[in-house]
């Protein structure tokens, strides 16, 4: 003789401790992860199971309740339980709930089954609502950190919680770090420039001041980790493997990047080893991105220290210290002859006959010179462009030594 609703509704509460106690064991013995669970958290996976089964018969009792109580379900649960729980964990907990309550009623009322079978939908869309919601929380917040990161960075205010931050942001780069700066597309798809970070092996921290884009682009390795260690022998496992893929420079990464920035300048500042020293190429990426205009054929992206002349001129003094320590001073300490000979040839208009005229040696006696000072500093004096960066670097350092080839007659 079928039961009446509310003779199964007493035959649920008289069971619902038998249930919670089999809903436990069958927990741990089918999922590997709730045996690995620190006491804590398995007892708040308990009260979960526990809460459903409860809801489950105060639904059955007053079905138009369904949404708030099996939202209850979850919001019983410590706020711990849903960071170290994933959804497609939550939604075999559920699926193990729902099987003890289903083998222990087989063979009873059809109402009742299906009524299970109602309720196990709606507190699925329970658990996805909750995730959903915690996953745009967290989303909210990580958008609201890592623009304080990157400000921290910009404006070079660095303290000892910026690494925690990072941390905290997820950030996988461990190696090198270059600041690319651009102007904001109107369509900003900053989930497009994550996956093309991600395929180039880096790491990307976006922030957005207005009509400026600002990405600290970092790698997952340091490129120093692919060298080869010295005095190791064959077979030796301390020996690196060289990548499968070759690590690409960081003008490389920013060329891959442009699509992502709107239309404009785009300056990439100079390579530092770690995020914490990002202000440094920040602050060159953006003294860069002030004056790319004066560049007039300036190719997208462009290296910060190639508007060294143009920063200069506009009074930054990172690019004046640049030019006169990576130009003037080693020529000046490497050979005066190799200064004179490059003051000559820049003011004779890069012509190695006036020069060598100027300075009674052979043309080639010129063209060797020149080449030794490439070799000295890594600029080419035979190229337009980089001619003016190094007749700017001469002309600052000559400003403050009196002994520069420019002063002696």
């Amino acid at each position: 003789m079928p039961k009446t609703k509310e003779q199964t509704l007493a035959w649920l509460r008289t069971i619902s401790g038998e249930l919670s106690t089999a809903t436990i064991k069958k927990l741990d013995a089918t999922l590997p992860w709730y045996g690995d669970m620190p006491p804590g958290r398995r007892s708040a996976v308990g009260l979960v199971a526990q809460q459903g089964i409860k809801s489950f018969i105060q639904w059955y009792d007053d079905p138009t309740t369904t949404t708030w109580i099996a939202a209850d379900v979850f919001g019983s649960a410590p706020r711990e339980l849903l960071r170290s729980v994933s959804l497609q964990q939550t939604l075999q907990l559920i699926r193990v709930v729902v099987e003890v309550v289903e083998e222990r009623v087989r063979g009873t009322d059809a109402s009742l089954r299906e009524a299970i079978l109602l309720y196990s939908r709606e507190i699925a869309f329970a658990a996805a609502d909750v995730y959903a919601r915690a996953a745009e929380a967290r989303g909210l917040w990580d958008a609201r950190l890592e623009a304080l990161v990157v400000d921290s960075i910009l404006s070079g205010e660095y303290d000892d919680e910026l690494p925690s931050r990072i941390a905290a942001l997820g950030w996988h780069g461990h190696g090198e770090v270059s600041v690319l700066v651009g102007t904001t597309p109107r369509q900003l798809d900053v989930d497009q420039l994550r996956r093309t970070a991600r395929h180039l092996n880096a790491d990307l921290l976006i922030g957005v001041q207005g009509g400026r884009l600002v990405l600290v682009i970092g790698r997952a390795q340091p490129a120093s980790s692919y060298d080869q260690v010295p005095d190791a022998q064959p077979g030796d496992p301390a020996i690196d493997t060289p990548p499968a893929e070759p690590v690409l420079s960081f003008l490389d990464i920013a060329t891959q990047l442009e699509p992502g920035f709107g239309p404009g300048y785009l300056v990439l500042g100079h390579e530092v080893p770690s995020v914490v020293d990002a202000s440094r190429s920040a602050k060159a990426a953006l003294a860069g991105f002030a004056v790319a205009r004066a560049w007039r054929n300036a190719p997208r992206p462009m290296l910060a220290d190639d508007l060294l002349p143009e920063r200069a001129l506009a009074g930054d003094p990172l690019a004046r210290s640049t030019l006169v320590n990576r130009v003037y001073r080693p020529l000046q300490d490497q050979s005066p002859e190799l200064m004179t000979t490059l003051w000559c040839y820049l003011d004779n208009g890069r012509s190695l006959e006036a020069t060598a005229r100027e300075l009674f040696v052979h043309p080639n006696t010129v063209r060797y010179r020149l080449k030794r000072v490439t070799q000295v500093i890594g600029w080419d004096a035979t190229g337009a462009r980089e001619a003016l960066i190094l007749q700017s670097a001469l002309i600052l350092g000559s400003m403050n030594d009196h002994d520069s080839p420019g002063h002696r007659r």
